[in-house]
């Protein structure tokens, strides 16, 4: 079974990939559960909507927050989904922790690594696809729309993210895919699919 991951920074359309991929794979009989982070469980939706609110906690607060969302996930869904033959689709997991956390907001790479792990007992993503676009691009797709608090933050702090995002690419290629995210969705799901399939 997959354990595959969707990540990047805001507008860069991997709830669309996701979606189209779990679509896929029903369509070849593949058994394929769909979730996302923070959410996915009980606490895990109550504790977004206070990660998404427009009044965010402080940085240290919010990495916890995001920590305990995290466990819940892989203890109630992603680990027995996984045991029972059932392929995970999810929309961000540990490395977005990294990029906006650690790279975004500055906190301990090492405090970052510590809970990501006691988060997931060490279960890691069979394949993280990136998709990468640039920050200016990624925040007009947004729009005005709902912003949270991460959509109202400086550019910088997303160029810092995007840089978070590449570099654990750069460091683990065998197990990352980087997409340009601006190309045609088709197109990219077309190469994502021939990415996933000697997976499963």
């Amino acid at each position: 079974m997959a354990f595959i991951v969707f990540e990047g920074g805001d507008g860069a359309g991997k709830s669309t990939q996701a979606r189209a991929l779990v679509q896929r794979l029903r369509r070849r009989n593949y058994p394929v559960l769909l979730t996302h982070e923070p959410g996915g469980t009980s606490l895990g939706e109550s504790l977004r909507r206070t990660l998404k609110g427009r009044q965010s906690p402080s940085p240290l607060s919010e990495l916890f927050l995001f920590a305990a969302a995290r466990a819940q996930l892989v203890e109630e869904v992603v680990r027995p989904a996984l045991q029972s033959g059932v392929n995970i689709i999810c929309d961000r997991f540990t490395a977005s922790t990294v990029a906006y956390q650690g790279y975004g907001r500055g906190l301990d790479p090492e405090l970052i690594h510590q809970l990501n792990l006691a988060a997931t007992s060490g279960l890691s993503p069979d394949l993280t696809i990136l998709l990468d676009l640039p920050v200016e691009v990624g925040l007009t797709r947004i729009g005005s729309a709902d912003k949270d608090a991460f959509h109202t933050a400086p550019q910088e702090f997303h160029e810092r993210v995007r840089r978070g995002y590449l570099a654990q690419a750069a460091q683990d290629p065998a197990r990352w895919l980087v997409l340009d995210a601006a190309r045609p969705r088709r197109e990219l799901s077309r190469e994502i699919w021939a990415k996933v399939q000697p997976l499963l």
